[in-house]
């Protein structure tokens, strides 16, 4: 009785979608043609097909108890449909009552579950520099390799990089942007990263290039850099999303010492749409920091524009990148699921899961305005509240 009371529900639930589900080699639900088939391995997932959420769907897929065949974005689409929902909802802000979300010991085992699976495996589905954040589409054709090289360009030159300048990358991932800025703007540069895999894959490029004397990567937390150190231009892209909400004063402040009097900082980083949300709504928020992003939290661009300021920050430009970062994500699932084989052997087949369903969703929510991704070039002015910069773009489009 109770099974059959379940499957009524889905079946009223899944009424006029293309999608089918199946148990055991039964239909329960749908046309066999349809465009996404789900076939359910363990009868776990029934209560949550009954009253579905989008990240109870994605648990389950990770799980194993659901196998989901279809494209990503037909999946995507479906699980928006068949939840009815607006991920970007504008719930009040979450009370998190974890104060230790955020120490060095937690956000250094954060980033090592997020970024240390393997670096041949993110070689799998990044471009050839690894660049793992937002690309830069500027003419929408681009290839993966060029819109990445494109959006490295982006940030220096709003940045205005000189040579003979001391360059800092906060989260410096793999090395891109400051082997960039070094070989094509010929700054001294300072790269840091928790991630003990990326900190030995940059040590690697260095050597490799004979850029000892121009570009140092540091394995250390931002909170340890030392105020004596100074620095002309600093960065940081797709950081700052780790740092937690109640830190981003602190985070501000520290760029704020670090930064000489004149100086620029561009921050790169994904923020909510709706204005008192603190992530994705709908079990998605929860999903991605039990699977994805421990410790991750989001919140939106008028908090960061507010928190930069109130560091002494001058706020000069912003820019939405948001569909920029929809065609990345895309582009990204496309390479992974063509080196399926190859994931699986390095990783198991329940964390490609994880990556498949997670950046797909990423994807699905910067194309429908649940998610943004905001470059913010602000600059330290003098006592005098004097800051030399341009009065047009013409330095970023020329």
């Amino acid at each position: 009785m109770f099974s059959a009371l379940l499957q009524s529900q889905i079946q009223k639930s899944l009424t006029g979608l293309p999608v089918s589900v199946s148990w055991n080699g039964e239909l329960l639900a749908g046309d066999t043609d349809a465009k996404v088939s789900i076939l359910v391995n363990d009868a776990k997932v029934l209560t949550v097909l009954a009253k579905p959420t989008l990240g109870g769907l994605a648990r389950a897929y990770v799980e194993g108890w659901v196998d989901l065949l279809g494209s990503a974005k037909d999946i995507l689409a479906l699980g928006q449909a068949y939840c009815g929902v607006d991920a970007s909802n504008d719930a009040e802000t979450r009370k998190d009552w974890r104060w230790w979300r955020h120490t060095r010991t937690r956000d250094r085992r954060n980033i090592t579950y997020h970024y240390d699976v393997s670096n041949d495996f993110y070689g799998l589905w990044l471009d050839s520099r690894r660049v793992y954040s937002c690309a830069y589409f500027a003419d929408g054709d681009e290839s993966l390799e060029l819109a990445q090289e494109k959006k490295l360009d982006h940030i220096c030159r709003k940045l205005m990089l000189q040579p003979g300048e001391r360059f800092l990358d906060i989260g410096c991932g793999w090395g891109g942007l400051v082997l960039h800025a070094v070989e094509h703007y010929g700054v001294q540069a300072v790269g840091i990263t928790l991630s003990e895999h990326q900190h030995a894959h940059v040590q690697k490029l260095i050597a490799e290039r004979s850029l000892q004397d121009r570009l140092e990567v540091r394995l250390m937390d931002y909170r340890d850099l030392p105020e004596r150190e100074s620095f002309d231009k600093i960065a940081s892209v797709g950081m700052f999303e780790h740092v937690g909400r109640g830190n981003l004063g602190l985070y501000f402040d520290k760029i704020y010492s670090l930064l000489k009097t004149g100086g620029l900082v561009m921050n790169h980083g994904i923020t909510s749409v709706a204005v008192k949300s603190s992530g994705l709504g709908n079990g998605i928020a929860e999903f991605i920091d039990d699977y994805v992003f421990p410790g991750g939290e989001l919140t939106h661009v008028s908090k960061v524009l507010a928190e930069l300021s109130s560091s002494g920050l001058e706020p000069l430009d912003a820019e939405n990148l948001r569909p920029h970062y929809g065609k990345t994500l895309w582009q990204w699932v496309e390479r992974l699921e063509a080196h399926r084989e190859q994931a699986l052997a390095m990783i198991g087949e329940r964390k490609y899961r994880i990556w498949r369903i997670y950046m797909a969703g990423s994807a699905f929510a910067f194309d429908h305005n649940w998610l943004a991704l905001f470059q913010i070039v602000a600059g330290k002015p003098d006592s005098q509240g004097i800051l030399d910069y341009p009065y047009n773009r013409s330095h970023v489009y020329r």
